[in-house]
Formats: C-alpha cells, sequence, structure tokens
C-alpha cells in the first residue's frame, strides 16, 4: 500500500471501532492525536504480536500539524466531532496536501460546506473529500443509486428512509449527542424542484414501512441530496427521513417551523453549544452494547404521477459497526488508488456503483 492512512479520533468510540476495522482490513494507519501516549495501549492492542502501530501528535483544531502528516494521495479518516466546531482543520489539511478525506459527520451544515466551499479548493489541489461515509449517508445514497438505476428515466422523486431495530439503552455515543444537539439551531437542506434549498429539519414527514412496520420519519439534510440528482437528470425531488422519534415523530415535525425563529432569539446561539456539552457530560461516552441491533434503509422512487417504479430496501449491523466497517473499507480502497475523481464526492462519484456496493457488503450492508 503506497499510500498512508492517518487516523483522528482513535480514543472514542467510533474512531476505537474504525482502528480496529482497519487493522481487520490489513492496513496499519497511523493514530493521531493531541497525546500520542493516550494511543500507544491501543496502537500495542491493534498490533497484536507485530510491531505496534504508529502514533503522531496532531490537534484537530490546527490544520498546520494535521497537514504534517499527509503527503499526495494520503488518506486522512476522522471522527472528531462536533465537525462544526472541529472539523474545518482537517478538511483544510487534506485540501492543502492533496490527500483523500473520509470523516463520518452526520451533521448536515458541515457537510454543506464541505460540499460548497471546500469542493472547489480539492479539485483545484487535487484532493478528494469524502464526508458523511459511514451510516449517516452511505447506506441511503447506495440504496438511492440503486434505485435510480432501475427506475432509469423515470425517475422523479426519491425518498430514503433510516431506521433502525434492536437497540435497548443508551442508543449513542456522547460524541454522537454532543453532534446531534449542536445543530438543533443550523439550517438543513433539502432537493425539491430540481435544486437545492434551505429547509428546517423535521419540516417533512415520511410513512415508509419496514419489516412489517409502518415508521415515521422525519426530513434531514444528507450527502443523498448533494450526489444523487447527478446520477439521475430527469430527478426533481430528494427526501431524507430518519424513524429516530418513533410516536413523537408527528409533534417533532410540528414544531420544526419554530427553528428558524428560536436561532433568532438573543443568546441561543451562544448557549446551545454549551447545552449540548453539559447534557453529553451526563451521559456515557459510548453506547450500551447492541448485539441484536440491525439498520434498515429503504429507498423508493416514483415517477411524475406518483407512481412507484423501484425499490430497493438495504440492512446491516448497527450504526456504529456499520460506520467504522464502511470508513475502514473506503479508505483501504482509496489508499490503493481507487478514488476515481477529485473534489468532494459522493461515494458513487468516488469508487463507482458497483465498488461502493462490494465495500458495503464487506462492512455488512445487504440488499434486502
Amino acid at each position: 500500500m503506497a499510500a498512508r492512512i492517518v487516523l483522528l479520533g482513535a480514543t472514542g468510540h467510533t474512531g476505537g471501532l474504525t482502528a480496529r476495522a482497519l487493522t481487520a482490513a490489513g492496513a496499519r494507519p497511523v493514530l493521531a492525536g493531541r497525546d500520542p501516549a493516550r494511543l500507544a495501549p491501543l496502537a500495542e492492542r491493534l498490533a497484536g504480536d507485530g510491531k505496534p502501530l504508529e502514533t503522531a501528535a496532531a490537534d484537530v483544531t490546527d490544520p498546520a500539524t494535521v497537514r504534517e502528516l499527509l503527503g499526495p494521495g494520503d488518506v486522512l479518516v476522522t471522527t472528531v466531532g462536533p465537525f462544526l466546531q472541529l472539523g474545518g482543520a482537517a478538511v483544510a489539511a487534506a485540501v492543502d496536501a492533496g490527500a483523500v478525506y473520509l470523516d463520518s459527520t452526520g451533521e448536515p451544515p458541515f457537510l454543506r460546506r464541505v460540499f460548497e466551499h471546500a469542493g472547489p479548493r480539492a479539485r483545484r489541489s487535487g484532493a478528494a473529500l469524502l464526508p458523511a461515509f459511514g451510516h449517516d449517508y452511505v447506506p441511503g445514497v447506495l440504496a438511492g443509486a440503486m434505485a435510480l438505476a432501475e427506475a432509469g428515466d423515470r425517475a422523479h422523486r426519491l425518498d430514503v428512509g433510516y431506521t433502525t431495530d434492536g437497540t435497548s439503552g443508551q442508543a449513542f455515543s456522547r460524541g454522537t449527542l454532543r453532534s446531534l444537539l449542536g445543530v438543533l439551531l443550523e439550517p438543513g437542506h433539502a432537493f425539491t424542484g430540481g435544486r437545492l434549498v434551505v429547509q428546517p429539519a423535521g419540516a417533512r414527514l415520511w410513512r415508509f414501512e419496514v419489516g412489517g412496520r409502518v415508521r415515521r420519519g422525519l426530513s434531514v439534510g444528507g450527502s443523498e441530496h448533494l450526489t444523487l440528482p447527478a446520477l439521475a437528470p430527469t430527478l426533481q425531488e430528494v427526501g431524507v427521513f430518519l424513524d429516530w422519534f418513533g410516536p413523537a415523530a408527528p409533534v417533532a415535525h410540528r414544531l420544526a417551523p419554530l427553528t428558524p425563529w428560536a436561532a433568532r432569539l438573543p443568546g441561543v446561539r451562544r448557549n446551545v453549544p454549551r447545552l449540548a456539552d453539559a447534557l453529553a457530560a451526563r451521559v456515557a461516552v459510548a453506547p450500551a452494547p447492541q448485539p441484536d441491533a440491525r439498520t434498515t434503509v429503504l429507498a423508493e422512487v416514483r415517477d411524475p404521477a406518483g407512481a412507484r417504479v423501484a425499490t430497493v430496501e438495504l440492512t446491516g449491523p448497527d450504526p456504529y459497526a456499520l460506520t467504522a466497517g464502511l470508513l475502514a473499507r473506503g479508505a483501504v480502497r482509496a489508499a490503493a488508488g481507487g478514488v476515481r475523481d477529485v473534489g468532494a464526492l459522493g461515494p458513487v462519484q468516488a469508487f463507482g456503483l458497483a465498488e461502493l456496493t462490494a465495500a458495503a457488503a464487506a462492512a455488512g450492508l445487504q440488499r434486502r
């Protein structure tokens, strides 16, 4: 493997899972963080009977320290969030180095910022940026791309719904909770009328059926809106929905229009991150073990008359294990020179549909 893989965030829950997935895939990533001494025990455990993995000092808030670790074509993987607060330096370092960048973000405002602001700079420098390369939002992109391929020129509307079964106890890590709360007041996005528009999270509600049960999904901004329209010239509408609130989803949907108004109140934007940190500090760093958890994503394509013309359903392991597997396989493939383009890319644009399908299957994501 000619290119190096550098991992930021290995001491966190998702980062630790990703480090293990990388070594299981045959890689020897460089574990980077502000305190390499904290990484040393993990570097030794992951090495087994061999030489410990390399560790390095890097501050996720300082692009120069991350940039020192990267050369052209190297691969930077980061699971350090909240990305709106902490993600910019890693993106900047990858762009400057002409490296490949992957992250685990599920934060729509950060995702759009990478595509609209960092993407053009990455194209000029030869970098490839693959944000949200995990449970958010690779399964929906893959299912959507499959459904669009089957629908052909009949595709007018695509809806993607995410749901998880078999969870109990604390379902989110501390980092995920902090990221979720940190974007509450930020503008979301949607693809409607053939263009990307600003839309608050929860503005739409979609009922879809998975496993014989009706699910209630609230709309969110995803990479599906940013990347899938390029695959289908006739596509005019894209919706992405998370089934997280169950019976409370209709209430959250009705409250969604209040979000832009709340964001304008004095002091609210300044204090929400503080509230997020305070609440996150009260929960465990890692979620409760979820051995029976399964994640499912459903993609439906409809024609201009509203008739359903294609349906794809994918199922896989719990979101954290799936994210780690996807990041690891994407990074290994990228380090082998498998990324097809530069700039800000969706998973299909980066690897092609067949290669992405194979990588997702290796991470446990299969068509049902």
